[in-house]
């Protein structure tokens, strides 16, 4: 048992990293990049920022109850199959006021997966606007400082996604009340900023090693 263990943990699960990587890749190339330099997160605190982290960012609103929803299909499409990579990160900016929806929101998350990845801002209202505006997207923020899209942001604080093709607009962001949008669409826009930066550290370790 113990020999093919090993030989499962030399040979076989290093190909199975590279296809999960590869099949995004191979399918869509490259995530464009749509935004650049979205404002830093701020809201009075330092221990959260996009600087050097893949962020999914989204804007929950005032009435956390209708949304709770797209954060628990966010938890089990997109959460749970990346949050244990490294410099990846949930950030959910949300109106104040709305702290102690907030945690008994958390606490639901933590039962489905670990949650120490989710991480909620609290705003008011310029601020949440001034964050979204930065975004510069076809997209709009309701009247509670909700939207049930979300958005992938790179290590350099620009948002990614996909540039007009055939009858299709610009990807400036997922919504995550449709299921098949996430599984068809952005656990593989995941896979290939993840393989990107995967690549690119390995390259420079080669180089290094030069």
């Amino acid at each position: 048992m113990k020999k093919t263990f090993v030989l499962v943990t030399l040979f076989v699960l290093p190909i199975v990293i590279y296809l999960f990587f590869a099949s995004g890749v191979t399918n869509f190339g490259k995530l464009s990049m749509l935004t650049e330099e979205v404002s830093e997160l701020g809201f009075n605190q330092e221990e959260v920022v996009l600087k050097d982290k893949i962020t999914i960012l989204g804007f929950l609103g005032k009435n956390i109850q209708y949304q709770q929803a797209q954060a628990f299909n966010l938890n089990q499409k997109i959460y749970k199959r990346f949050y244990q990579f490294e410099d990846f990160q949930f950030v959910m900016v949300m109106p104040k006021g709305t702290e102690a929806a907030v945690e008994d929101l958390k606490e639901e998350l933590g039962q489905l997966a670990d949650a120490k990845k989710w991480n909620f801002l609290f705003g008011d209202e310029p601020e949440i606007r001034n964050l979204f505006e930065s975004l510069k997207t076809n997209i709009s923020l309701g009247d509670d400082l909700g939207t049930p899209y979300v958005f992938i942001i790179d290590k350099e604080g620009n948002l990614r996604g996909r540039e007009a093709e055939g009858n299709e607009e610009i990807k400036y962001g997922f919504n995550a009340l449709e299921v098949a949008e996430l599984n068809n669409m952005m656990i593989d826009d995941v896979k290939i900023i993840l393989a990107e930066y995967r690549m690119a550290l390995k390259k420079n370790n080669t180089h290094r090693k030069k």
